[in-house]
């Protein structure tokens, strides 16, 4: 679908405006359908397209494709560039990484610094990767009030009327006296006072208040605006980010930069700038909204059978009521819930009281501190060339299940610890081993000796499958020494936090 472009009401703004997708969260409270290495912001939570999807839409109507950025970490960016390839060559250049999760005033100073470089005027429109929003003419709106309002130096975030005494979220009072700015029907006010989470006694005072704000932690202000508000509120961070520029510029190592930026303070931007700058506005915005930070959120967003119930996927049930039940491959049959969660996917099984959603991410952390795989990622892991899903595992060997797009190709590479075995299913494999490239039909095989360069493609028009059976002392998939590949990682990605 053709992205539809609408400008800001100041032409000039419009054209210094650069979307910054936050796109690093863990996903621990959606697991088991969110993983580490797989988070919420990579689900079709509500529609066809995942969140990101959704949000990358969103925000290239206010901007050009080429200005939005993305942050987020190595381990999250290739399956990110996949879910967006509509936009790969508007994005090939506008992916900023932090090598270790410090917060966010580290990863918005750093998208400032690359922004500041490339256009002393531009404007950050600040997004979550994983939020819902519905309304995009609202959204527009709301996002060129705040651009005319960042343009004047100031903080902007956009506040959501509360419709429940919500205990997880941050809340903002505004100046209602006075009005910084007015665009139709929407207002932009100073901040009277930001709250932290209240309790649910302060909570239900807030909403039956009705002048009080969600936080939505989206922002908008000038690159330029938020790097002096860190120099000013939080300068061990400034100096920091100020260091890892001049690294940068002297073309320093990958290494020497990543060491430098796991140095910088752990530190939120709204706790750590906007609270204490005076310069923070707030535009209260009428588009609907929805963090969806747990299961239980998905009430709020999602369509619901007559009895209440939110019911995904191959679901069997009888008298459930007010429940939410995600069935994945296997059917799930339920009988008689009431204000429960049941998620299902082929390696773990969630289920709780919907009131206990929120603890999701301590048993995520539980599984953490165990080791147990099932945190990290999900038996099927999704590549820019395709995809491959763990069939078996145990000592010394592994059976994968492979599939590669038609025209995609696997990195060349070697692996020092295990040899691999190929047969193929269906389609064509062009296989590279050594000085060797040959093609294989269904049915026919081939062995990858440890310590062999080696690469796996598709020249076919057809998806290409084949079962690959791993044998060695250490399978990990940190195990790998990449030559080339098409898509920036190991050898070719570049010496800077852009990939």
């Amino acid at each position: 679908m053709a992205s539809l472009t609408r400008r800001t009401s100041n032409p000039e703004l419009h054209n210094h405006l650069y979307p910054v997708i936050m796109a690093g969260g863990s996903g621990t409270r959606f697991w088991p359908l969110s993983r580490q290495l797989f988070p919420k912001q990579l689900l079709r939570i509500m529609g066809d397209e995942t969140l990101i999807q959704q949000s990358m839409r969103r925000v290239v109507c206010a901007s050009a494709p080429n200005r939005v950025m993305i942050s987020t970490n190595p381990a999250q960016a290739e399956s990110i560039r996949v879910q967006l390839s509509e936009w790969k060559d508007a994005l090939s250049d506008n992916f900023v990484l932090e090598p270790e999760g410090r917060n966010t005033a580290p990863a918005i100073a750093l998208v400032a610094l690359e922004l500041v470089r490339r256009d002393p005027n531009a404007i950050m429109l600040v997004v979550p990767a994983d939020h819902i929003v519905k309304g995009q003419r609202d959204f527009d709106a709301a996002v060129s009030l705040a651009s005319n309002l960042a343009a004047q130096g100031l903080l902007v975030t956009f506040g959501i009327k509360p419709i429940r005494p919500e205990t997880g979220y941050g809340y903002i009072k505004p100046n209602r006296k006075t009005v910084l700015a007015k665009q139709g029907k929407l207002k932009g006010h100073p901040v009277a006072r930001f709250i932290e989470k209240p309790n649910a006694t302060k909570a239900a005072q807030y909403l039956k208040a009705g002048d009080y704000y969600w936080n939505s932690g989206m922002f908008v202000w000038r690159a330029a605006t938020i790097l002096e508000e860190i120099c000013r509120h939080q300068s061990p961070l400034y100096r920091g980010i100020e260091k890892i520029g001049q690294l940068m510029q002297q073309n320093a190592s990958r290494s020497v930069i990543d060491e430098a930026y796991r140095t910088l303070p752990s530190v939120s931007i709204d706790t750590g700038v906007m609270e204490k700058s005076t310069k923070a506005a707030v535009v209260p915005v009428t588009f609907r909204w929805s963090d969806v930070g747990s299961w239980g959120s998905l009430d709020e967003v999602a369509t619901k059978d007559k009895a209440g119930n939110v019911v995904v996927g191959r679901v069997v049930d009888i008298d459930s009521q007010r429940s939410i039940i995600y069935g994945d491959q296997r059917v799930v049959a339920t009988i008689g819930l009431t204000d429960m969660v049941v998620v299902d996917t082929p390696d773990a099984t969630l289920v709780c009281p919907k009131s206990r959603a929120q603890d999701v991410k301590k048993m995520v952390e539980l599984l953490k501190q165990q080791g147990a795989p099932e945190h990290l990622e999900h038996v099927t892991v999704h590549r820019p060339w395709g995809s491959y899903t763990v069939l078996e595992e145990g000592p010394g060997y592994k059976v994968k299940r492979v599939t590669v797009n038609p025209g995609g190709r696997l990195s060349l590479q070697m692996h020092h610890k295990r040899s691999e075995h190929w047969v193929v299913i269906t389609g064509t494999a062009r296989v590279t081993r050594g000085d060797e490239v040959f093609d294989l039909q269904v049915g026919h095989s081939t062995g990858i000796p440890v310590e062999t360069r080696h690469r796996l493609e598709n020249p076919g028009h057809e998806t290409l499958h084949i079962i690959e059976v791993q044998n060695g002392p250490y399978l990990g998939e940190d195990d790998i020494v990449r030559f080339q590949d098409d898509y920036g990682r190991g050898a070719e990605a570049p010496r800077s936090f852009k990939v």
